[in-house]
């Protein structure tokens, strides 16, 4: 009996992550999953991760960057946000709803009942297979976070997400631009070679 094309690629990828040094290593340190290292690999770069920040993880499920964040924030206050079910983590608040809903943002402005200073993001949307049509539409994700930045950043805020090398690239560098005095962008070296994403790192809102 031939196995399915879906079971090879599956088998593929579970081969693909135990060779995955960084999978390895995300299980041997306690993380929820290889993504902590990109986070790392930020901050470390840009250290805007301090211990009283103030921060919002969206699409955080499985954790790892919130587990990352939790680490270095000691007196600030986490949230997580996924429409997806997400274990708890010690210090971070998480509550289960879709970022693109408008209660969503009051949702975020009630928790930390300021502006807050970061907002993180390895949010990719579901894949369908078409490689074209998914980095189109997790480039539509971090359009919506660049433009939720405007609404719930301090003017010194900082904002880091998952963007991906596509057609529409440049637009979402231009909202940025357009937002935020300072847009960088960096592929981690423990984001996959193969893969289309990189990050975009934006610093103080422009005043309006």
């Amino acid at each position: 009996m031939k196995k399915s094309k879906k079971t090879k690629k599956s088998n593929s990828w579970k081969i693909k992550q135990h060779r995955d040094p960084y999978f390895k290593k995300s299980k041997t340190l306690g993380y929820r999953s290889r993504a902590s290292f990109k986070l790392i690999e930020l901050n470390k770069k840009y250290r805007f991760i301090k211990k009283n920040s103030n921060l919002l993880d969206l699409g955080s499920c499985p954790g790892g960057w919130s587990q990352v964040a939790s680490k270095i924030i000691t007196s600030g206050k986490i949230l997580s946000i996924d429409i997806k079910d997400m274990e708890p983590i010690s210090n971070v608040e998480f509550i289960k709803a879709d970022i693109l809903q408008n209660d969503t943002k009051d949702i975020i402005i009630r928790y930390f009942q300021s502006k807050l200073d970061i907002i993180i993001s390895d949010m990719a949307a579901n894949t369908t297979g078409n490689r074209s049509l998914d980095s189109i539409r997790t480039n539509q994700l971090c359009s919506e976070i660049i433009n939720l930045s405007k609404e719930v950043l301090k003017p010194k805020g900082v904002l880091v997400s998952k963007v991906f090398m596509g057609e529409d690239f440049i637009e979402v560098k231009n909202l940025a631009k357009s937002i935020f005095k300072t847009v960088n962008f960096f592929k981690p070296v423990s984001s996959r070679s193969e893969s289309k994403e990189t990050y975009i790192h934006c610093d103080t809102l422009k005043t309006l």
